[in-house]
């Protein structure tokens, strides 16, 4: 387990079984506790543990061993009890000292104070490991110090490994952030942004915001967090990324904008949304031009969460159980895209228990305009909302009111799902790519042979389909992001392991940051977008 980085692979939690560990690390403490000394100076040749017990630590995290491997070592031994980052708690096992230990590597742990880093504990259920299993699932969920790129409605957000920010595309409301409404065909360094550090984007209708590694977060384009396409909101234009400054007391990780609301996650797991009027949509009274965030209560108010994904007027929330990941839906049921086997509102956050029968844990979440999907551990894929063009993958355009697997599916493993309006795309673990629903705008990546023998890139596919358009560059992709936007037409981005990225889709408002001639309006192929994301 890379204790330094955010990698994806150190979000899997396996299943060791109980005597692998024990061959590792309880036999040889068995041996030692028999003979009641270990300082290596009354029998010649043995190992002096606890003249350096460090060894024992960098054993326990560097040897791929996962929380639940952690969690079955409960080794009490005196001569194990001085981790090698802080001073010796003896209260502590091996297990949570060891899990403390890693903790104190991950970034977002480092900066919290004492205090917060307790309450921190007391939220994931009083123990370091489960702390440690959260910062690694919300790594795995963000992609810290990856490149990413975001495809908003109609414009584009790029991140580099470094932090810098490229933009492009739509710029009616300052939403690319360089200071003017002009439109962008080509990715622009949004200089302004100099010496700051950002390490995640989203992009809604005619808005984008930033989160850098301190927690802070940067906002342009229309002023407001509702809708900015109804109403009095948003008549205010920012053209220059500005501090928020009602959430400068909360260190932000990660944001996600819906219509009518946006969400912030905060690093210690709490959920805050602005807007949406005050009918408690969300399960608090606001107003619909309010800009402070209220922190989303209910079931979720002591449950930590890691992961947050906004649709068409509903919220998913990846949360972090001491049983496992779980995921609650909050917001409107149109379509049954809350999972919760109706189509009523939901005003409260509330478990889809769909996954427990599944034996499902779900990893990562992505939320539709008007449907979503969750990528289990296994490697599974569920969908369910409202299934038009086939968005679901399940052969047909029914609606499904709670997860249903995707059959079709059954042959790979998932690591990433990503969903739009109507679309849907999965990128299995040998960085294969899979797309279905809608065809429009040729965002699926698919030129499908008519019945006359000329391509249709604009057919519908009601099942997974491998994107053999990605297959021709040869490389594993690693990230796909496409609009969410039922106002735009649809484009896409596949993030490659070596930091390329291609665009597909619509073009028309320069967001593919490619080139089109002909009076194009939109690219069917992979292009490469020629910017440095090293």
């Amino acid at each position: 387990m890379d204790a330094t980085t955010g990698e994806t692979s150190s979000g899997q939690y396996h299943n060791t079984p109980e005597e692998t560990i024990a061959s590792l690390v309880t036999s040889p403490v068995a041996t030692f506790s028999r003979q009641r000394h270990c300082f290596g100076n009354e029998s010649p040749g043995e190992f002096p543990l606890s003249a350096n017990p460090s060894i024992v630590l960098h054993v326990l995290t560097g040897c791929n061993l996962d929380p639940q491997d952690l969690a079955k070592l409960e080794v009490t031994c005196s001569f194990f009890r001085r981790p090698a980052h802080f001073a010796p708690d003896y209260m502590l096992s091996l297990s949570e000292l060891a899990a403390l230990d890693m903790c104190q590597k991950r970034a977002v742990f480092k900066p919290m104070t004492d205090e917060q880093r307790l309450d921190l504990k007391q939220r994931c259920g009083g123990s370091w490991k489960l702390v440690l299993r959260y910062l690694l699932a919300g790594e795995a969920c963000s992609r810290i110090e990856k490149s990413q790129a975001i495809a908003g409605p109609g414009h584009s957000i790029v991140v580099t490994s470094k932090g810098a920010i490229y933009s492009f595309g739509s710029n009616s409301s300052g939403q690319l952030g360089h200071g003017t409404t002009d439109e962008e065909s080509r990715p622009r360094l949004i200089r302004s942004l100099h010496g700051i550090r950002i390490i995640q984007a989203a992009a809604g209708a005619n808005r984008t915001m930033l989160i850098s590694d301190t927690g802070r977060v940067y906002s342009f384009g229309k002023d407001s967090f509702g809708e900015p396409e109804y109403g009095v909101q948003g008549n205010k234009v920012i053209t220059t990324p500005q501090l928020v400054e009602s959430l400068k007391d909360i260190f932000v990780v990660q944001a996600a904008i819906g219509n009518f609301f946006t969400a912030v996650l905060s690093r210690e797991g709490v959920v805050y949304t602005f807007s949406w009027g005050n009918d408690s949509k969300l399960g608090h009274q606001t107003e619909p031009s309010d800009l402070e965030p209220r922190p989303l209560l209910g079931a979720l108010e002591n449950i930590p969460v890691v992961q947050i994904a906004a649709g068409y007027c509903y919220l998913l929330a990846l949360a972090c159980h001491r049983s496992g990941m779980s995921v609650y839906s909050v917001g409107c049921g149109l379509g049954g895209k809350l999972g919760h086997g109706a189509r009523t509102d939901e005003k409260q956050p509330r478990l889809i228990e769909q996954f427990q029968n599944l034996n499902l844990q779900p990893i990562e979440v992505a939320a539709g305009a008007w449907h979503a999907a969750v990528v289990g551990r296994d490697g599974r894929v569920c969908t369910w909302g409202w299934g038009r063009y086939g968005c679901l993958g399940h052969g047909n355009e029914d609606c499904e009111s709670i997860p249903k697997v995707v059959e079709a599916l059954s042959n790979i493993k998932a690591v990433h799902v990503a969903t739009g309006d109507y679309t849907t795309f999965v990128v299995s673990d040998d960085g294969d790519v899979y797309s279905f629903g809608c065809g429009e705008s040729s965002s699926l990546g698919h030129n499908i042979a008519a019945a006359d023998g000329q391509e249709n890139r604009q057919v519908n596919v009601l099942s997974p389909k491998l994107v053999t358009s990605l297959k021709q560059v040869k490389e594993r992709v690693v990230q796909i992001s496409l609009t969410n936007s039922i106002y735009w037409n649809a484009h896409t981005f596949a993030l490659t392991e070596s930091g390329k990225l291609y665009a597909f889709g619509a073009g028309d408002q320069g967001q593919l940051g490619v080139e089109l001639v002909d009076n194009q309006t939109e690219r069917a192929n992979p292009e490469l977008v020629e910017i440095d994301l090293s």
